[in-house]
């Protein structure tokens, strides 16, 4: 069962949400029940456009249109990154620089994941990420971090493979972070997918007028940065 959303925005070309995690965006073909997409059309009783899309198990701000006029524009917005995104994330282990960008292209790979490309091969696809380390924290050997980030392009998985790419995969990543000790976090109070989108901005230009909206830190990652700062030393 997954938390009740609240509506962030609402106009007449948008609707904005504050996903809970554990929902898909829209329904998965092989889950053709409940998304987030049915439950706020049942909210407004009128259809939405996704414009795009959260992982299952992320929460945090997304994005619909009312209208095909207003989805055209906000898909091209996105596909011409004019659309700012940030995302806070808890890590395991420690980014390195504390500041950076991560320049690493992503190819698709088997059963919808995505992995970093090879040198040089055909089909890979450009993808940066902007990061700053936020908090950090140790214990026994151990290492966490808090981190804001923002995409500048909007692949697949990218803040998931980018993060495992430079050997600090997202907690709780059941897909890239898997050979991740997790002992050291028995009892914190969070085990999805540690990552929360936490602002969305379009510019004026592409509806009329300047969108932006923020999510306040979900409830279960507020809680898991609370116990990480009582259980664990501040680096």
């Amino acid at each position: 069962m997954t938390e009740p959303m609240a509506v962030l925005l609402e106009t007449d070309a948008v609707v904005a949400v504050d996903k809970p995690p554990g929902l898909t965006v829209v329904p998965a073909p092989t889950e053709p029940g409940d998304s987030l997409r049915h439950r706020v059309e049942r909210a407004l009783g009128c259809p939405l456009w996704v414009v795009h899309r959260l992982d299952r198990d992320a929460s945090g701000v997304v994005l619909f249109a009312r209208s095909a006029d207003a989805h055209r524009a906000l898909c091209l917005a996105f596909e011409h990154r004019l659309v700012e995104k940030s995302y806070v994330a808890l890590t395991a282990g420690v980014p390195d620089p504390p500041e950076g960008v991560i320049a690493v292209p992503l190819h698709a790979a088997r059963r919808g994941k995505t992995r970093p490309a090879a040198p040089g091969e055909a089909g890979a696809q450009e993808a940066t990420t902007g990061y700053e380390v936020v908090e950090r924290w140790h214990r026994d050997g151990h290492r966490a971090a808090l981190v804001s980030a923002r995409p500048r392009t909007g692949r697949h998985h990218q803040l998931r493979v980018h993060f495992r790419s430079i050997g600090t995969p997202l907690l709780f990543d059941r897909v890239y972070g898997r050979r991740v000790d997790l002992a050291p976090l028995d009892g914190i109070p969070c085990q999805r997918l540690a990552l929360h989108a936490s602002r969305l901005v379009v510019p004026a230009t592409v509806l009329g007028t300047r969108i932006d909206v923020h999510a306040p830190m979900a409830a279960d990652l507020q809680a898991a940065i609370g116990w990480l700062a009582n259980t664990w030393s501040r680096d």
